[in-house]
Parts: C-alpha cells; sequence; structure tokens
C-alpha cells in the first residue's frame, strides 16, 4: 500500500490542476506506515513526480508534426496540387510541386523534432536526478510518490513539495532560496514540525492538509503524530513549514521532508501557465497575401478555362476536319472535362504560391536567431554568459512591440539594499561626514552616541534595540578565510571596528531590507550576535550583551503590511516591537508622534527610498497572555487560519508608540533609467508590474524616469477607493471616470511620432493601480457592467505615459498582458522578468523575454529570449529587432514579387497556344527556379542586411516607429511590389515576343522554337529578379557577393549542363542543346541585356533620384561633416557597405 487516505477519496489531479472536483483536503501517511488499526484505507491515485513540458513523443511525432504542418495553408495547397498531379494527367510532372514540398516539410520536421528533443533534454534532467528516499535508498526525482520521506544535501533542489520533519541545524530550522520561484535571492527560514521523533524510520504520522493550490505563500494542514498508549499529538502546519519544488537548499548540511504535492501538483507546476503556440505578426501577413495570391490564381485558371471553351466551339478550332469528333463525343462527361482542364491550369500556374518562401523563412529564423547568441555586446562577464534564443520564430516581433510589461525587483532594480539614514523621534541621523540643517532637523556627522540632546538617549537606544529585534535575520558563521555570497547580500566583515570573531559573521534573511536595517543599526553601535534556542542576543554601545527571550513572530504579510516580535528581556518586561509601511504603522500609534516622522518618511519616498516606520508597546502579563492564547489557538486552526491570525495580530498591534523610520536604498540595475527612455523614445508603453509595496515601485518608477517630476499620478488602489467613505465599486466607478474625463477626453491628441522630450507642453499622466481594485475591474459583482470598467481602464492606461500595477498575484500579471493584448488593434506585447512569478506574463505575451540572474531559471527556461541584464534589451529590440523586421519583410515581399514575375508569362502563354495547357518552361526550371537559381541570394539578404548602421538604430530610438505596425507589410508596400512584378513579368513577355517577330534569328536562317522562347523569358527572370536583390542590398559582405553572382553562374552552368547531355532517364528531352544554340544569336543577347535593363529602370531612377530622408539620413550628413575631426563620428557611416553584423569595434577602414 503506497499511500492511504483517512475516510476520503482523492481524484487524481492532471495537467495543470484543472477544474476537476476535488474534495477539501488530503491525508499522507508519512513514510507509507499505517495509523491507528481503526483507520479506513482507501487506495488513492496522485500524480506521480514527472514533469512534462515537451510536445512530442517518438511514437507520435511523425502524425502529429505532419498534422500540424498540413495546417498551414501553403502546404496543405501544395499537397492537394501534388495530389492532382498523380492522379490528373497535367502538362507537369508531380515533381515539380512534390520535391519542394517534401524538402519544406522534412527541414521544418527536423527543426521541430531537434527543438523538442532540447525540452525532453531538460525535462530528464529534472526526472532522472538522483534523490534518496528514506524507504527506498536512492532513486529517480520521478519516481517518488506522496508520503516517501525524502533526503536533501545542501545547495541541492528541493524535487517536490516537502513538509520539513527533520533539519540537520541544531536550531530546528534550514534556510532556502526561493529565486526560481518568486525572483526572490534572499535566504528564508523555514521551521521543522515540533516533537516529531528524531528516529524517521519509527515516526507513526498523518498530514491532513489542503489539496494542491498555486498561491506560493499559503498552506494550511495540521500533523497528527501517535504514539503508543498515547493520544495523537496535533501539530499545525502552515507555509513555514513547506520546502517548495523549485527552491534550493541553504547553509543546512541536510534535512527530510516527507513528499506532499508532487509533479504537475506542485506549487510550482500550478502557476505555470500552459505554453500555447506564439504566431508572429508577419506570418499572418504571409496567410492573407497567400490568400490574394490564391484568389488570382483560381481567377487566372478560371479565365484560362472558359476561354477554352469559347475558342474551341467556333467552328474549325475544337478538332482537325481529318479527325472530327461526333456531337454526342462532345457532350460527353462535359463538366467532368471541364473540371480536370480548371485543375490543370491551377497545376500549371500554381508556383505563383511560393511554397519555397516557408522554408527560407524556417531557415532565416533558425540561422539569424544565431547573431542574438554570438552578440559579444549581450555577453557579462559576471555570470560568463551571453544571450539565449528558445524560440527562434518570433524574430521580426521584436522589431514590432508596442507595450512593455516589466517586472521591478531583480528586473528594474538589483535587489540590493543599503541603509541609507534613519529618524529618530523626529530627528534625522545620515551616515555622512558634515553637519547640515535639513527641513529644520538636526543632521548629525557620527554614530548615535555622538547625538545633539534633542532625541532622548533612551528613544535612540529603544529605536536601536527595535532594529535588532524586530525581524528573521540569521547569522552565518563564515571561516576564517572565507568570503561567501549569499544570494545578493555580501558576507564579508560588516564594520571595520568590530573584532574579529564579528569580521567573520554574516547575516542572511527572507528579505533583503531586514539585513540592511540590521547592518544600518550595527554601524550605529548596537549589533545582533543572533539567535539560539528562541533567544536573541544583541550587544549594545557599552559592549554589554543584552539576551531577550523570544516569544512569537507575527510574520510580514501584503495584506498588514508590517511584523512585529514580542520579546521578553532581562528583568521579565514583555515587549512587542513591530516595523512597517507607513500606512499600516501611523494609524495604530498616536496622532502626535506622526506628525513628527511623517514629512521625513514622505520625502524618503520622494527620493526613491524604501521607509519602514518602527513603533514599540509594553504588554501587561494579562495582555500577554490572551495573546499567547489566541496566537497558539489560531495557529492549529485547519480552516481560515490566515482570518483567525489576523484577528489577533489587530489585536496586539494596536496603541503602540511611533519611534521613529527608516530609509533603505534598493539600487537600479545598470543602465535602468537610459533602457526605458530609450524604449519609450522608439514609441513603446512600459508597464511595470510587480508584486511589491506602492510606495516602493514608485519611487523606482521615478528613479527610471518612467515617472517624471511633472507627472500628474492618476491613483486607483484601495485607499483611493476608501477615502469617498461609500461602497467600493461605486467609488471605483467615480474614479474611473474621472481620470477617462481627464486622462483621454480632456488631453490634446497626440502625434504620431512625438517624442516625450518635445511634447512637454502637454499634461503627462502616470496611472497607478494595485492588485485588490484590479480584482474590482477585472471580476466586478454581478450587478456592475464588467465590459464597461475594462474599457475605461484600458482606455485611461493607453493614454499614459507610463503604468504601475503593484501587489500583482503571478496570475494577475498575466491578466494584464491578456487584456491589453486583446484590446482593439491587437498590440504586440512583450514581458519582461526574471523569477517564477513572471512565467505566466512571460508566456502571455507575444514575446516573453527572461532575465538570467545568479539563481533561479524558470523565466529563462520558459522565455522566448534570455539576456543577462535589463540594459541588453535596448539593442535586441532596437537593433537587432529592427533588422530582423526589415529583413524578413523583404524576404515575403520579394517572394511574391519573383514568383508573379515567373507565372505571368506563364499565364499570358497560354493565349498564343491555344489555351491548350502547354508550359512555357521545362519541367527543370519549374522544380529548380525556387530551389536552387533565386533561393540563396535572398536567403543571405535576410540574414545579412543592414539598411542602417547598428550604431545610428542605438543612437536614434524615433528610428524604430518607422516600421511600427507591420509598416512594411501593409497593403501599400505589397500593391508596389506586385505592381512591379506585373511590369515585369508583360516586359519580359512581350519583349521577347517582339524579338521573334523577326522569323530569322540565327545566321544559318534557323529559326527558334517554343521552348527557346521560354529559355530566353527564363533567363531574363532570373537574371532581373537576382540583379534587383543586388539593387536593394545596402551592406555588402563576401558572402552576398558570392551568392548573388554564384546563383547567376550556377543557372549558366546548369542550363549548358542541362541541355549538352542525352540523360537517358528523360523520355523527351526539350532543351537538348536549345541553351547553346539561344546564345549563338546576336538579337538574343542584345534582347536578354535590353529587358533587364528595361526592367531594372525603375529601380535605378528611385535609387538615383529619391533624397535621403528620415533621421538616419541626418545623422548621416551630420557624422560626414565631422569625419575629419574624430574616429567616432566616422564609425556609425561605415557599417553599410564594408563591415559584418558582428563587426562592433571603432576601428575605421
Amino acid at each position: 500500500m503506497s499511500t492511504a487516505v483517512r475516510g476520503r477519496v482523492c481524484v487524481q489531479a492532471s495537467g495543470f490542476g484543472g477544474d476537476e472536483k476535488r474534495v477539501d483536503s488530503r491525508t499522507i501517511y508519512v513514510g507509507h506506515r499505517p495509523g491507528p488499526a481503526t483507520e479506513a484505507f482507501i487506495p488513492p491515485k496522485f500524480c506521480d513526480n514527472r514533469i512534462v513540458s515537451s510536445k512530442y513523443t517518438v511514437w507520435n511525432f511523425l502524425p502529429k508534426n505532419l498534422f500540424e504542418q498540413f495546417r498551414r495553408i501553403a502546404n496543405f495547397y501544395f499537397l492537394i496540387i501534388f495530389l492532382v498531379q498523380v492522379i490528373v494527367d497535367t502538362p507537369t510532372s508531380p515533381v515539380t510541386s512534390g520535391l519542394p514540398l517534401f524538402f519544406v516539410i522534412t527541414v521544418t520536421a527536423i527543426k521541430q523534432g531537434y527543438e523538442d528533443w532540447l525540452r525532453h533534454k531538460a525535462d530528464n534532467e529534472v526526472n532522472k536526478y538522483p534523490v534518496i528516499v528514506l524507504e527506498d535508498g536512492r532513486k529517480e526525482s520521478e519516481k517518488i510518490k506522496v508520503g516517501d520521506i525524502v533526503e536533501v544535501m545542501e545547495d541541492e533542489t528541493f524535487p517536490c513539495d516537502l513538509i520539513l520533519l527533520q533539519s540537520s541545524r541544531d536550531d530546528d530550522t534550514c534556510f532556502v532560496t526561493t529565486a526560481s520561484l518568486d525572483g526572490e535571492s534572499n535566504h528564508k527560514t523555514h521551521y521543522t514540525v515540533p516533537d516529531t521523533e528524531k528516529d524517521l524510520q519509527s515516526l507513526s504520522a498523518t498530514i491532513e492538509c489542503e489539496q494542491p493550490q498555486p498561491d506560493l505563500y499559503k498552506f494550511v494542514g495540521r500533523m497528527y503524530i501517535y504514539k503508543t498508549g498515547q493520544d495523537p499529538a496535533v501539530r499545525s502546519l502552515g507555509p513555514e513549514n513547506l520546502l517548495l519544488k523549485g527552491a534550493t537548499l541553504k547553509n543546512t548540511k541536510k534535512i527530510y521532508g516527507v513528499a506532499v504535492y508532487t509533479g504537475m501538483e506542485t506549487k510550482m507546476a500550478l502557476n505555470y501557465q500552459g505554453k500555447s503556440q506564439k504566431r508572429s505578426a508577419v506570418e499572418k501577413s504571409i496567410n492573407a497575401f497567400l490568400l490574394v495570391y490564391l484568389c488570382i490564381l483560381i481567377s487566372k485558371a478560371v479565365v484560362c478555362t472558359t476561354l477554352k471553351y469559347v475558342w474551341q466551339s467556333q467552328f474549325g478550332q475544337d478538332e482537325p476536319w481529318y479527325n472530327q469528333k461526333t456531337q454526342k463525343e462532345k457532350d460527353t462527361y462535359v463538366y467532368l472535362k471541364m473540371f480536370t482542364d480548371f485543375l490543370s491550369f491551377m497545376v500549371l500556374f500554381n508556383f505563383i504560391i511560393p511554397v519555397s518562401m516557408y522554408v527560407t523563412v524556417e531557415m532565416q529564423k533558425f540561422l539569424g536567431s544565431f547573431f542574438i547568441t554570438w552578440d559579444k555586446d549581450f555577453f557579462d562577464p559576471e555570470i560568463q554568459e551571453g544571450a539565449l534564443v528558445n524560440t527562434s520564430d518570433l524574430n521580426e516581433e521584436l522589431g514590432q512591440v508596442e507595450y512593455v510589461f516589466t517586472d521591478k525587483t531583480g528586473t528594474l532594480t538589483q535587489n540590493n539594499m543599503e541603509f541609507i539614514e534613519c529618524c529618530i523621534d523626529g530627528f534625522q541621523y545620515k551616515n555622512t561626514d558634515s553637519m547640515s540643517e535639513l527641513d529644520g532637523f538636526c543632521v548629525t556627522d557620527g554614530p548615535v552616541s555622538k547625538l545633539q540632546q534633542k532625541a532622548g538617549l533612551e528613544k535612540e537606544e529603544l529605536f536601536l534595540r527595535a532594529l535588532c529585534l524586530c525581524h528573521t535575520v540569521q547569522v552565518k558563521e563564515a571561516g576564517p578565510d572565507e568570503i561567501d555570497e549569499i544570494d545578493g547580500v555580501q558576507v564579508d566583515g560588516l564594520a571595520a571596528g568590530l573584532s574579529q570573531p564579528d569580521e567573520e559573521r554574516g547575516f542572511i534573511a527572507s528579505s533583503p531590507d531586514e539585513v540592511a536595517l540590521v547592518k544600518g543599526a550595527m554601524k550605529h553601535g548596537f549589533t545582533f550576535l543572533g539567535l539560539e534556542n528562541k533567544t536573541m542576543k544583541i550587544r549594545n554601545w557599552q559592549n554589554d550583551t543584552e539576551i531577550y527571550e523570544l516569544l512569537h513572530v507575527l510574520n510580514f504579510d501584503p495584506v498588514r503590511r508590517r511584523m512585529s516580535v514580542i520579546v521578553r528581556n532581562k528583568s521579565g518586561e514583555t515587549l512587542l516591537f513591530c516595523k512597517g509601511a507607513d500606512s499600516s504603522i501611523f494609524p495604530r500609534v498616536r496622532p502626535e508622534e506622526v506628525d513628527r516622522i511623517r514629512m521625513h518618511v514622505e520625502r524618503n519616498a520622494t527620493d526613491g527610498y524604501r521607509t519602514l516606520c518602527v513603533a514599540y508597546k509594553q504588554l501587561s502579563p494579562e495582555e500577554y497572555a490572551v495573546a499567547d492564547a489566541g496566537l497558539r489557538d489560531a495557529r492549529l486552526a485547519l480552516q481560515d487560519r490566515e482570518e483567525k491570525l489576523m484577528v489577533v495580530y489587530n489585536q496586539v498591534e494596536t496603541e503602540m508608540s511611533l519611534i521613529g523610520a527608516t530609509a533603505v536604498e534598493d539600487r537600479l540595475q545598470e543602465e535602468a533609467a537610459e533602457t526605458m527612455e530609450a524604449l519609450q523614445g522608439a514609441g513603446m508603453k512600459v508597464w511595470v508590474l510587480t508584486g511589491d509595496k506602492m510606495e516602493t515601485a514608485k519611487s523606482t518608477c521615478y528613479a527610471c524616469r518612467l515617472f517624471q517630476r511633472g507627472t500628474e499620478l492618476l491613483e486607483l488602489t484601495v485607499r483611493t477607493l476608501e477615502d469617498g467613505g461609500r461602497k467600493r465599486e461605486e467609488r471605483l466607478h467615480e474614479l474611473l471616470l474621472d481620470y477617462h474625463k481627464k486622462a483621454v477626453q480632456d488631453a490634446p491628441p497626440v502625434k504620431a511620432g512625438v517624442t516625450r522630450s518635445w511634447s512637454n507642453s502637454n499634461q503627462e499622466y502616470g496611472f497607478i493601480i494595485d492588485g485588490a481594485t484590479l480584482s474590482l475591474v477585472m471580476n466586478p459583482s454581478p450587478d456592475a457592467n464588467s465590459s464597461r470598467y475594462k474599457n475605461l481602464f484600458l482606455q485611461i492606461c493607453q493614454n499614459c505615459t507610463a503604468v504601475l500595477c503593484c501587489r500583482m498575484a503571478p496570475l494577475q500579471k498575466a491578466q494584464i498582458v491578456k487584456l491589453v493584448k486583446n484590446s482593439k488593434g491587437s498590440p504586440i506585447t512583450l514581458s519582461i522578468g526574471d523569477g517564477a512569478n513572471d512565467v505566466s506574463m512571460i508566456l502571455e505575451a507575444h514575446v516573453g523575454i527572461g532575465i538570467k540572474g545568479k539563481e533561479g531559471r524558470q523565466a529563462v527556461r520558459n522565455s522566448d529570449y534570455a539576456i543577462p541584464k535589463l540594459k541588453h534589451l535596448k539593442k535586441l529590440l532596437l537593433a537587432h529587432g529592427h533588422l530582423y523586421y526589415v529583413r524578413i519583410a523583404h524576404l515575403v515581399q520579394y517572394f511574391f514579387y519573383k514568383n508573379l514575375c515567373f507565372i505571368l508569362p506563364q499565364f499570358l502563354y497560354q493565349f498564343f497556344c491555344g489555351y491548350s495547357q502547354q508550359p512555357l518552361y521545362d519541367a527543370a526550371y519549374l522544380t529548380m527556379y525556387n530551389i536552387c537559381f533565386t533561393s540563396m541570394p535572398i536567403l543571405a539578404y535576410s540574414l545579412l542586411e543592414q539598411h542602417i548602421a547598428i550604431e545610428i538604430l542605438l543612437d536614434n530610438a524615433t528610428l524604430y516607429r518607422e516600421i511600427a505596425k507591420n509598416a512594411m507589410l501593409r497593403w501599400g508596400p505589397f500593391l508596389y511590389w506586385t505592381v512591379l512584378g506585373i511590369y515585369q513579368g508583360l516586359l519580359f513577355f512581350f519583349g521577347v515576343r517582339y524579338l521573334f517577330s523577326n522569323p530569322a534569328l540565327q545566321d544559318n536562317g534557323q529559326v527558334f522554337g517554343n521552348w527557346s522562347y521560354g529559355t530566353i523569358v527564363f533567363t531574363v527572370l532570373v537574371f532581373t529578379v537576382t540583379l534587383k536583390l543586388a539593387l536593394d542590398t545596402r551592406h555588402w559582405t563576401w558572402i552576398n557577393h558570392f551568392v548573388i553572382w554564384g546563383s547567376l553562374a550556377f543557372y549558366v552552368f546548369f542550363s549548358f549542363f542541362w541541355g549538352g547531355i542525352i540523360w537517358p532517364f528523360l523520355r523527351q528531352q526539350r532543351l537538348y542543346f536549345v541553351f547553346a544554340n539561344m546564345l549563338s544569336s546576336v538579337s538574343a543577347w542584345l534582347v536578354i541585356i535590353l529587358l533587364i535593363l528595361l526592367s531594372l529602370l525603375p529601380d535605378i531612377l528611385l535609387v538615383v533620384l529619391r533624397k535621403p530622408r528620415g533621421p538616419h539620413a541626418r545623422k548621416k550628413k551630420k557624422c560626414q561633416s565631422s569625419a575629419g575631426s574624430s574616429q567616432s563620428s566616422r564609425v556609425s557611416i561605415r557599417p553599410l557597405l564594408m563591415r559584418t553584423f558582428s563587426d562592433e569595434s571603432n576601428t575605421v577602414i
């Protein structure tokens, strides 16, 4: 019996938690040892511990992949054409469409198979990872069952969700980093279940806990510990006992935990949003153009079929006089004949649909993605890694981004805190060497011991004690030669004046703020020495050690926005120390104390610092007894535990005395402000989605220049909803209408292309919303108009320069992205984050970007692209994205154009051959036109072209706007290319026909036949479309030269070779010596050269007559004018013809 459920049936969850009907709780037998004999056993069906992210298996790869590929219009169309050629007697061989189709399907299948193999490999690394299970010894991670007791060593990742039973640390705790889950790289402390057996082999216990749910910070359960002859001991279980899959064990040699959730039921798996197939806007444009060309194709086939029967109905045109058909023969199967004729014309003209374009696009995306990987500017020496491309299908989307959704902690900021200043009893203390007056408050120049008499010594000591006691920080003892780095908190000498043992001490905590505050107190003379067996020790100014008994920790949570500790000192006094956000502390202290400190807090928040207020309260024995009993009862509750604890917390944390406030700085990522400014200059709207509190996030937005000093902030948070004293929904509706009037109705229309710096005359708006209010907007009560709320909210946000969403749950982030993604105009969205809490929004956006942190790769694994630092986003979008889009847009338009040039003469030829479906070109030319003769030059162009130098693209962000909203694949450019193709097709056909009006084209008086006619047209065609691409190329490399001139040389060589040998496998050899014979005619040479020049004349005139325009032209002129003054000014004009893609140096050629 593997596991058992007591009195309940548990339904297995599949997928990501699904909507299966579930019971409220599950019961797990620790180590699969049954409890008391009276218990009933029902075998459960818990899912196994496998993680599956791959798409195919060996067995289903072929059918599934083929099904997906034939869902593409072009592939399905060519399959039908191929079958028609096989079944019906058509003018061309089935090979002409079958070979290109087979090539396309094979190359795409290999690419997708390789990508899925990489996913399988990543899954196997996780699933086959060896783990030690107490009952079975060493086995693979995927074989862990619910109820197994698992051993995890230091620096290992937890293989499933575990309840901590035993730790190697003396204080029964362990330290964990959850960087891969929530982006926080700091140590969190978890506790063992009290009173468990030291010998886990003999432990008899059951765990009753809630069913799997995605909230990372919630867990409710009870553990029943059975001992012979005694009633079972009941212990409460909470998030502090639960170790999550994906988290890593730190600073603890080993732990033992019992598996409660496995595989796809773990909290990490439940927080995944299933990967959907992302399609780029370019692919949608291709499908639209394809339908147009399909209509052209059907029209041609209908016209030719109709004209054929009209022509044949005339006397003497149908059959020769000596072989006339009777009327009965003519009327038999007439409709079937018409249909087969229609199909034959479809086959003859089907090359207008460029099936090979798909394989070229696939190759362009796949090979083009390597340029991102190879870019040396993306290499980060700190982590010794560069950029990573997980999905090559979206390269061009990087050039079309309209909305950027970014996480804050770890993405915009480094999550590295530093204590800046504090305020005690209204007086400010700053770590500076000079003395000055600021806002009328005293600013000291040294440690607190040298304070002026204004702030009492007692208050100062109390404040520093509060900083040393009110936290969950742990002390790490390092070896004498060891300098460790603990997730952003460097463990080294902490203060120059400390004794040697203290220099070897470092701090680890669940929040970097807490470490910063403890270090701040140390700078001012109070040192936290550590926590042992519920005893906290601190050293004061006099170098005396003070000892406090830790009675209770009232943990921080986002609703209360504060945390407290209850301690007892040597003299028996019970004290409560509390720290938290100003909005949370001020209502719980005396009003006269608030006024002295409020000004400091507000100014610090405006300066971009994280602020916390500190308060305390002395508890009488009666008050403590009531609080102690309430806390113990609430912690044992299985239902509504959080609510019951909250009630007790709120009862205790009242009538406190405010001591002071602190200011801590969270440093921005390198070049974060410049990157955000460049993105806004490029016309992108930046939204910050964070789980952090509003004040902190707001200060980060100011520091990143997303909010300017003149920006008017429109706030839609719980605080503003409760200001009016009315129902929340009424107030929400009123505020939405008010903000809509202000930001949308009364705002002047924004001119296209106007950047922020040029439009300062207009009032700029920033929008702030929190998670609770967003829930009201997205899911209002049944009587409210939900779509009305969403529309108002969206319109306001779209008219703001930046939007800040704070206190967001991971799935709320995805909701916001989805809302914008599906709004009017379907804007292209990009999400960037570094933690598993960002995975949902990364998967939801059109383009997902993960940032490679020091730890935690969930975001990276689920992203489309990964970069080491935020600053790299600028080049990824403004340079790579811009160039990828321009290249692929040109590729798509060029493919349609060259196929129109190719098939239009074939269509015109039918008017001169009695609509007999006679091909104009030889079968070898039909097959090889797209595969060999014209494919390589456009592939090289689409990989290497730089119409504007990278330096100019980076320096001038507004260039990004020129290609916004799919500018190069709209109907205007498409029409231009189509008209050009029609003009050249007509010129090819009628130009050669004019040549053939002279019957004797050779010296010996012999005339050319129909295959010579087609070959001359085809020669002009191949040279024209290839040279057209050469004219469009702005950035020449040896590869471009090789493929363009090499393709033309190959065509000439192939034509001589194909027509110069008698091939035994051909039933008829139409081109035998045709090409060589054709080139013996001077007239043919003249017409070929003349037609090529006439065809390219419009392009040559455009190049010569068109003046350079736009910002990049101005930049070029500026560069040229100052070329003699400095080297750097010459760099940006050099690359167009002379440098390779990766050449970023300042060397001047």
